[in-house]
């Protein structure tokens, strides 16, 4: 079944990006993707196949699934703020390599997670990232490790810290 959650999964990862703007343009079959979207026809295979197990390709020659069943959901489940495809809703899809994006999309996090200025014991940091992290790609201990990392929270004496975020 396609949720707004598989389709931001799968569009997430840049070679199934890349494959499915490759068929959405026209290219059907695995050599015209792989040429069309510059990966090699091993990973253009691998990613046709992830695209059609998420149920965005169909059919061979590949095209495009009909997504428009599915566009209302997607359109009111995705945040307009630029947190998109990594934010769906209060789960936290993914992680941008790009550092500033990546700094924005934990700030979101440690906002809506946490309140600055308050103490909390490593048990309810876990299990307030784990409601976060849950069928996602990201797991809740790197998520604090990069919150700890970007002094969003602080650590010390067996407690953390939720520190105030930049204005």
């Amino acid at each position: 079944m396609t949720t707004p959650e598989n389709v931001v999964r799968a569009l997430a990862e840049p070679a199934r990006l890349r494959a499915f703007a490759a068929v959405v343009l026209g290219a059907g079959t695995l050599t015209d993707v792989a040429a069309a979207s510059g990966l090699t026809p091993k990973d253009a295979g691998t990613a046709l196949r992830k695209l059609r197990e998420a149920g965005l390709v169909e059919g061979e020659p590949a095209r495009p699934a009909d997504l428009k069943p599915l566009a209302a959901t997607l359109t009111d489940a995705m945040p307009a703020d630029g947190l998109a495809p990594f934010v769906l809703k209060d789960k936290l899809v993914s992680l941008p390599v790009a550092h500033e994006r990546r700094r924005k999309i934990l700030e979101h996090v440690a906002a809506h997670a946490f309140t600055a200025r308050t103490y909390y014991e490593e048990k309810e940091i876990n299990e307030r990232l784990k409601a976060w992290c849950d069928g996602g790609e990201v797991d809740h201990v790197t998520i604090r490790r990069y919150l700890v990392d970007l002094g969003l929270l602080e650590r010390g004496g067996g407690m953390y810290q939720a520190q105030p975020l930049p204005m």
